[in-house]
């Protein structure tokens, strides 16, 4: 059975609060892990939501601020002390080439696991695999900055009704996906004729950003769209000084590209209620609205049908 949810290990902006610790995020999706911006306690974090360092198959950075890296030390340290066998690819701007490299050495340790260094030198795609397609956008921040974006290959829905009116089942089944066509008898079956195109899945993060056309880039489609929201509308005036959104601006963005689940985050710590990210961002996005809380899974909304 596969498995597609986001653990949430920290949701706090700047600095951590006494319920909300730095960011971190891990995107289970069937067999990969990746872990997007890891702040400092993303270790403990991660014992506490039952994440193992063997779920992590990707490190995603999308800046070299502080609350978004500095968990990067522990993370890498644990990927040795707990023999990891498999390679771990980072992805980080290029131009913090110099930040990671004393992230990843801040301490003496017995480097034995594999990290693989995949710098981000522009937008486009920067893996494919199993999961499909990661890539990235630039996004507008104080400092070089990206978005991430994990789209699925469509593919297609098998008809229960249309394969029984032409007898196929069982293996014919497989052999049909397998090979786009079967034979039996007098008559060849295409898979065209049993079945319909389904949309692959798609997923986006956003942090540390001012409106842009990367964020709107990243969030077309999205079945579900991770964005900072950290300020609320009263304080627009410092979101664009300090290049972050605002819940209603982030409400605004999964409204106009027809994203089915928004999951608010990065929280600035000078607002007690966090019931007033939702009300803002519902003025502007009908659908779904999660306000991230720590140590939350939050599934990928199952597909249409």
């Amino acid at each position: 059975m596969t498995q597609r949810e986001l653990v949430v290990l920290g949701t706090s902006s700047q600095t951590p609060t006494r319920r909300r610790n730095h960011n971190g995020y891990l995107l289970r999706w069937d067999g990969t892990g990746l872990l997007f911006d890891p702040g400092e306690g993303t270790q403990r974090q991660m014992l506490l939501a039952g994440v193992s360092a063997h779920d992590i198959d990707r490190i995603c950075l999308t800046h070299f601020h502080g609350d978004h890296c500095l968990g990067v030390p522990g993370v890498v340290q644990r990927l040795s002390n707990d023999r990891v066998p498999h390679p771990v690819r980072a992805h980080f701007p290029a131009s913090g080439g110099e930040f990671f490299a004393r992230l990843r050495h801040a301490t003496a340790f017995d480097e034995t696991a594999q990290l693989v260094e995949e710098p981000v030198e522009g937008p486009g795609v920067i893996a494919t695999g199993p999961f499909g397609v990661l890539e990235t956008r630039r996004l507008d921040h104080r400092i070089d900055a990206f978005g991430y974006r994990l789209v699925e290959p469509d593919g297609r829905r098998m008809l229960p009704d249309r394969l029984a009116e032409f007898g196929i089942a069982g293996p014919d089944v497989g052999c049909l996906q397998r090979e786009g066509s079967v034979r039996r008898g007098d008559r060849t079956t295409t898979l065209e004729e049993v079945s319909e195109p389904r949309r692959g899945q798609r997923f986006a993060f956003i942090m540390d950003t001012r409106l842009c056309d990367g964020v709107w880039e990243l969030a077309e489609g999205a079945d579900m769209l991770v964005i900072e929201s950290t300020f609320l509308d009263r304080d627009a005036d410092l979101a664009e000084r300090y290049g972050h959104l605002t819940a209603a601006q982030a409400g605004a963005v999964a409204a106009g590209s027809g994203v089915r689940r928004l999951v608010l985050t990065h929280f600035s710590q000078r607002y007690a209620d966090p019931a007033l990210f939702r009300e803002e961002a519902e003025r502007n996005f009908g659908g779904d609205v999660v306000v991230a809380e720590d140590l939350e899974r939050i599934p990928v909304p199952r597909r249409d049908s």
